[in-house]
């Protein structure tokens, strides 16, 4: 009698095993605190990556969730939410689901919303549920796919990397913490179809896979299999390219951080130090910067234009380069990254009344006001409690004429003035509200409170701003 040990279906269940428990070790899951969850739609992949740990959760007692977004882009949608439900329920799996809608979207951006919301609906899910560690079933086949789009698109190394085996993805689930790991990327789609045939699963075939408008179908159904007959194995040598690519990139990620705290002042860059970098330095320091602020990479056309205009502007010049996302801005022989905002429209007012709140949010200036309570020893000025509460106040933007004074022992000043002495670069004038107690200013963000209603005893609470 054959050792069933030596099964195809053992083998294969060994194989995906390893790969899994592999992935929990490098991402410090830790069994006896930690939840893990699947992202599930019900396809091949992912379900022989929940199947795998769903007999991972039976051996070891790893707490296992399944988590699927309903899209509601095909009319078998409904359909693969139950099928989900009842994979789930036959290995004892908790499954979680979120309906999400994509509106107004193009055709030809279909593909990207839908991922984006996908990855925000699982974030939201892993948060409710308490799961730090998220699996996605990517496989080496779909590692080859991204780094042969990305060779075609022209991506540098960054995009030649392909995906990651484990990292935090902020920009994408909506937090920091949560981790995104694919343990199968070292394991092609065949492998998984064989393990899949040798449990008898049953899984869901997406008929959008096969829609050639979409470019990595294309790639997938006519590019690869042509690729596959002249170079056998060409999956391993794209991802063994991806891993160089990967090296490299790391190296340019140190060389940036180095720049980055010669060159950095607190939130903005010195043209000094940018100066003294060569061409691919520079550019380096500025993706890595960009990165930094979640913003988007701009073409290396664009990236060449922009160090062109700060290198060669003058140096009393105030510089403005758009960026789909922000502005670059140099004032001062300084560089600074500015989101995108649109300021109030001319003559809004808005009205507040404060209730003891520690924080304001003023959404049309894209920041918060502070309200800190100051302790009795406490030698800052401030307002009394017991007045600001009393106030009818009002955020409103500069209109011209006001003046502010900070101390008695100071003449008041225009805002203007106050501006330029507290170096506030005037693209950030707009975004700084000022504070109305009635009809007298009492605190201007960026400048600081007006002191002619401190109060001189007693408690006493402190305003300020911060934006976002």
């Amino acid at each position: 009698m054959s050792d069933q040990s030596s099964s195809p279906g053992a083998r294969s269940l060994a194989l995906l095993m390893q790969a899994l428990q592999a992935t929990l070790a490098a991402s410090a899951f830790d069994a006896a605190r930690d939840t893990l969850a699947v992202a599930y739609s019900g396809g091949l992949d992912s379900t022989v990556l929940l199947d795998v740990a769903a007999q991972l959760a039976q051996q070891q007692g790893v707490r296992v969730l399944g988590l699927h977004v309903h899209h509601g882009l095909s009319p078998h949608a409904d359909a693969w939410l139950v099928h989900a439900q009842d994979f789930c329920a036959q290995r004892g799996l908790p499954l979680h689901a979120e309906h999400v809608q994509l509106d107004k979207v193009a055709d030809s951006g279909v593909e990207e919303a839908a991922r984006l919301a996908r990855y925000a609906a699982l974030g939201r899910l892993c948060r409710q549920h308490g799961a730090r560690l998220l699996l996605t079933a990517h496989h080496l086949d779909d590692q080859a796919e991204t780094v042969l789009l990305q060779l075609l698109r022209g991506s540098g190394l960054a995009g030649l990397s392909g995906m990651d085996s484990c990292h935090a993805a902020p920009a994408l689930l909506g937090d920091p913490d949560t981790l995104v790991a694919r343990p199968l990327l070292g394991i092609t789609r065949a492998q998984l179809e064989s393990y899949a045939q040798q449990q008898g699963l049953a899984w869901i075939e997406d008929e959008s896979n096969a829609d050639p408008r979409y470019t990595r179908n294309a790639l997938r159904h006519q590019v690869m299999p042509a690729l596959g007959q002249v170079f056998p194995g060409y999956q391993q040598r794209l991802a063994r390219s991806a891993g160089h690519a990967q090296g490299a990139q790391e190296l340019l990620r140190e060389v940036a951080e180095a720049d980055l705290a010669q060159c950095r002042r607190d939130d903005h860059l010195l043209m000094p130090a940018l100066r003294s970098l060569s061409e691919q330095r520079f550019l380096n320091l500025m993706r890595h910067w960009f990165g930094l602020r979640g913003m988007r990479m701009p073409s290396a056309a664009w990236m060449q234009e922009m160090r062109s205009q700060l290198l060669q502007a003058d140096v009393e010049a105030q510089l403005c380069v758009s960026h789909p996302d922000g502005e670059v801005h140099r004032y001062r022989e300084r560089v600074f990254l500015a989101p995108r905002r649109t300021p109030p429209d001319e003559g809004t007012v808005i009205r507040l009344r404060w209730e003891g709140q520690a924080q304001l949010r003023i959404d049309a200036y894209y920041g918060v006001l502070h309200v800190e309570v100051l302790a009795a020893e406490d030698g800052r000025p401030g307002f009394s409690p017991a007045w600001l509460r009393a106030q009818p106040l009002s955020v409103c933007a500069r209109s011209g004429g006001e003046r502010i004074q900070l101390g008695a022992n100071r003449p008041a000043r225009s805002l203007k003035q106050q501006y330029q002495s507290a170096d506030v670069p005037a693209w950030e004038r707009p975004f700084l509200p000022l504070l109305f107690a009635g009809d007298a200013l009492i605190f201007a963000a960026g400048i600081g409170m007006d002191c002619a209603h401190f109060s001189s005893d007693g408690e006493r609470v402190a305003l300020r701003w911060q934006a976002d």
